[in-house]
Formats: C-alpha cells, sequence, structure tokens
C-alpha cells in the first residue's frame, strides 16, 4: 500500500493535535481520538476513501497480527488487563480489600500518612511503568476512598511515580531498554572509555524532569499542594463525591464482599507479592533465555535489557490469580460470588482497554504520518551550540505529547541528539541524551493518548480527561523548571548550574503556590 510521507511537512502534527485538543474540549476520549485516526488515515493516502478504509483496516489488524503472526506485546497488555480484573475483584469479593483498608487506616491514620504510602509503593513495583500503574492503584485505591483523598489526586500520585522513576532506575525494563541504546550511540562516536551503564548513572542527576517529579510528589504529599483542578477534584472528595456524574455509579471496582466472608491481610498481601516476584522472576528468566540463545553470559542487567514485558506480565497475574483463588478457597467463597465477581472485574476493564485500542491506532498513524520526523527536523538547523540541550529537550517533550510514546521518542531523538553532540561539542553529549530521556517522560507522563496516562487513570478509578487536567499544571511547571536548566547546562557547561537553575525554580513555584494557598479557606468536609 502506497501511503503519502509528511516527514517535511508541517501537516504532520495535524491529527495528533486534532485528537488530543479535541479530547481536552470535549471530554470524549474515543471520539477524539477516532478523529484524529481518520484525519491521519485520510491524509496519508491523499483523501482516497477506500483507500484510507482498507489503510484503517490494516493498521487496526496490525493491534493484534503482525509479520504473519500474533501481536504478542500488544495481546500480552491486553490480556494482562483482563487478568488483573480479575484479581482485583476477587480480592475485593474476599474482603482483602476492605482489610487492607482497615489496616491502613489504623496506620496511616491521616490523608498524608494515605497519600504517602501510595507514594511510597513505586519503590516495589519500580520494574515496569505499566505495571505500578495498574498493580499500585488497586492496592490504594480503597485506602485513598477511605481518606477521602480524589480519584485525580490517585491518579497523579501513580503517574508522578511510574515513568519518573523507571527512567532513573537501571534495573527495570526502561533502564535496560535506555543503556542498549546509548551504548549504541557511545559506540558508534567512539566513546569507548566509559561504559554504557555507568553513563546511565551519570545522567540520572542530569535527568531534571524526572528528579524534580518526584520532588513534587513528596512536596504535594507533605504539604497538600493541590494546584489548578486538583483543588477543586479535593473538595468533591472532601465531599464524599467519588462517583462518576456521567455514569451515575461509582468510579472504577469496588465490590463489597459478601458479611459472611471475613477476608484478612493475607488475602491481600500474598497475592500482590507473588504478582511482584513471579513478574521479575519471568522478566528474568526471558531475558536469560535470549542471552542463551546468542551465546552472552547471563547477567540480570543484561536479562531485562532482552527481556519479555508482555508475557512476563501475564504468567505473573496468572501465578497471582491461582493463590488467590486457593486463598478464597480456604475463605469458602462460594462459587456463585466468583463466577459473579470474575466477569464483572474483566468488564471494569474494557473502557481502559478500548481506549487503549484507539490510543496504539493513533499511535501507528501518527508514526506513518511521520510526526516525530517532522518534529526532529526542526532542529536540524544552525542553532548555537549552547542552546542544544534546551532544544532537544523541547523537541523531546513536543514528540512525547504529540505521539504518546516516550519509548518511539528515544528511539528517533537519542541518535538524533548524540550526532549533534558529536557533531558540535562532544562534552555536552550525556546532557544532551538526558534532556531527550526527561522530554520523552513529560510526554508520556502528560499526553492524553499515553499508554501510561491512561493506564494510571484506570488503576485509580479516573475519568482519563480528569486525570490529564489535573496533572498538566504540575508536568508544565516542572517541564519549565527543566528548560530552564538545559539552557544554563548547555551555556556553562556545569550540570550542577542546571540542576540548581532548576531547584531554585522549583522552591519559588512551590513556595508561591503555598503562600497562595494559605490565603485561601481551607478544603472543608461534607
Amino acid at each position: 500500500m502506497e501511503i503519502t510521507h509528511f516527514a517535511d511537512s508541517g501537516w504532520s502534527i495535524v491529527p495528533p493535535l486534532l485528537a488530543v485538543a479535541l479530547a481536552i474540549l470535549t471530554r470524549r476520549v474515543l471520539l477524539s481520538l477516532g478523529v484524529g485516526i481518520v484525519t491521519g488515515s485520510l491524509l496519508l493516502n491523499q483523501f482516497s476513501p477506500v483507500e484510507s478504509l482498507h489503510y484503517l483496516l490494516a493498521t487496526v489488524l496490525k493491534i493484534f497480527w503482525v509479520d504473519g503472526a500474533l501481536n504478542r506485546d500488544n495481546v500480552n497488555m491486553i490480556l494482562f488487563m483482563l487478568l488483573l480484573g480479575g484479581l482485583i475483584s476477587l480480592m475485593s469479593v474476599s474482603g482483602a480489600t476492605r482489610a487492607f483498608a482497615e489496616w491502613a487506616e489504623r496506620r496511616a491514620k491521616t490523608r498524608k500518612g494515605a497519600k504517602a504510602l501510595t507514594g511510597m509503593m513505586v519503590f516495589a513495583f519500580f520494574i515496569d511503568d505499566f505495571f505500578h500503574s495498574l498493580s499500585v492503584g488497586a492496592i490504594c485505591r480503597p485506602v485513598t476512598d477511605r481518606f477521602q483523598i480524589s480519584r485525580a489526586k490517585l491518579a497523579y500520585l501513580l503517574d508522578s511515580t511510574a515513568a519518573p522513576v523507571c527512567v532513573l532506575m537501571p534495573i527495570s525494563s526502561w533502564g535496560a531498554y535506555i543503556i542498549a541504546l546509548v551504548g549504541g550511540i557511545m559506540a558508534a562516536h567512539g566513546l569507548t572509555e566509559q561504559s554504557p551503564i555507568s553513563a546511565f548513572v551519570e545522567m540520572i542527576p542530569m535527568n531534571l524532569y524526572a528528579v524534580f517529579t518526584l520532588i513534587m510528589v513528596l512536596v504535594v504529599i507533605a504539604f497538600q499542594l493541590d494546584i489548578g483542578p486538583m483543588r477543586q477534584h479535593e473538595q468533591w472528595a472532601l465531599e464524599g463525591k467519588l462517583w462518576d456524574e456521567s455514569k451515575g455509579r461509582p468510579i472504577g471496582l469496588d465490590m463489597e464482599s459478601p458479611e459472611e466472608i471475613n477476608g484478612g491481610m493475607i488475602d491481600m498481601v500474598l497475592p500482590i507479592l507473588t504478582l511482584t516476584a513471579a513478574t521479575v522472576y519471568f522478566m528474568i528468566d526471558s531475558g536469560a533465555a535470549v542471552l542463551s540463545e546468542k551465546g552472552l553470559p547471563f547477567s540480570v542487567l543484561g536479562s531485562f535489557e532482552n527481556t519479555n514485558v508482555g508475557s512476563s506480565l501475564v504468567y505473573g497475574a496468572l501465578c497471582s490469580l491461582v493463590v488467590s483463588i486457593a486463598l478464597a478457597m480456604r475463605l469458602k467463597l462460594g462459587s456463585k460470588n466468583w463466577i459473579k465477581a470474575a466477569p464483572q472485574g474483566v468488564m471494569a476493564m474494557l473502557p481502559a482497554i478500548n481506549i487503549l485500542l484507539f490510543a496504539w491506532t493513533i499511535g501507528s498513524v501518527v508514526r506513518d504520518v511521520e510526526t516525530g520526523k517532522y518534529l526532529a527536523s526542526l532542529a536540524n538547523g544552525n542553532l548555537p551550540i549552547e542552546v542544544l540541550p534546551a532544544v532537544v529537550f523541547i523537541l523531546s517533550c513536543a514528540m512525547a505529547f504529540a505521539t504518546g510514546t516516550s519509548w518511539g521518542t528515544f528511539g528517533i531523538m537519542l541518535p538524533l541528539a548524540g550526532d549533534m553532540a558529536a557533531a558540535s561539542d562532544v562534552t555536552l553529549m550525556l546532557p544532551m541524551l538526558a534532556a531527550v530521556l526527561a522530554g520523552s517522560v513529560f510526554g508520556d507522563h502528560s499526553s492524553p493518548i499515553s499508554s501510561t496516562s491512561i493506564l494510571s487513570a484506570t488503576g485509580a478509578g479516573c475519568h482519563h480527561i480528569d486525570h490529564v487536567m489535573t496533572q498538566l499544571p504540575y508536568a508544565l511547571a516542572i517541564a519549565f523548571g527543566a528548560a530552564m536548566g538545559y539552557l544554563v547546562m548547555g551555556m556553562m557547561h556545569s550540570v550542577w548550574a542546571g540542576f540548581s537553575v532548576s531547584a531554585l525554580w522549583f522552591v519559588l513555584f512551590s513556595s508561591y503556590h503555598l503562600r497562595k494557598a494559605k490565603t485561601r479557606p481551607a478544603l472543608a468536609t461534607a
């Protein structure tokens, strides 16, 4: 199928821009994504309805079937979501989530404690951002509901501790992928005196967006820093409005267990521990198998670099579900309750899966119209060397926001940034690579068409656009500070000078809003 390319045309940004703008304006995500998909299909096929339809059908088919084989990555992600829905429903109907919420209420005691518990969960679930968003959301949602914390705030805590932590951790699906890319870039430019993993570690303080996003999470937890629409959502939560007005029912999956079933903490903790341990095991095992096929020695980092995340999540969820079913049998949870709970858990995931399918489709369309290549070409002008880190950061932000993918942005922008640094000033190599990572995380963190945003909203039981709009003020503030930091980093050739400027902006921004909050009436309970 012949399609028109737009790598050198501003028309390439129309489909993602249209989808994002409509999603924000109308709050109808599927309709907005659908308009972006159809627009892109028409552009690619010179507005021929028949050819556009053929292209669209082929693109949708690729979600499930590509190159004559099953698209395992996508299918495994859908299976994981369905299995996790069943697991959550079983833990709910067995009374496990209620027991955990009561335990957390005794330990946390305050809203701040409940938010801290959610924020700290990331250190147990940092191996993958999808895994973190769905799993921690399921665990902490009953707790945050009990303390009348808004679902939007929970989604923010999930999303802000998912990709920002994964991108800083060498031992994660993100870290291994980035290290492999960075290693190839360094080797291509003859920078062999430093190992890729040491370069990755050196880039951690240079990843200004991820670092200050995590610091912002601590400030939000400690000082109740609610800015923009988040304050209204917190007020609604304190008034007991934890439901979806459009559907007339509670947001998310909150099933009550029969009164005679009295599950305990073990019914929550053991399945979740199994989920984590089994997923990590299968990630290492699948990666080790690839290393063995290549004749390479085993290493944990090498296993994560070659792992199959999707199948590992599915196997981990299956193991966890088996454990949860065994515990439910101990409680004499009748087959009637389980048969009723399982389909409801699966059905609760279907809205998120529908959005994810549309997001994957528009992602394919955006790749074909070459939005990323067009944005990357904007950096190829005669720019002063000093502004290059800031420029690649801003372009990576725009690309990831428009395409909804950080990993796709890594693949395009990291080699480009490496080439630009090698051709201008090789001492800026690591700062520019770090700027790409930071900008990519911003886009992944804040775009309405990002899978991580979708799954964070799903894990929290929050309306997808509510999550995007409440998180965006925080994300934009941190991105602005990071851009200033990269500008200073390029001008002064000092990582710590750039870090200090970003830190100064962060302090000024946070202080201003904290002072402003003191002049407003305190949030009141119903």
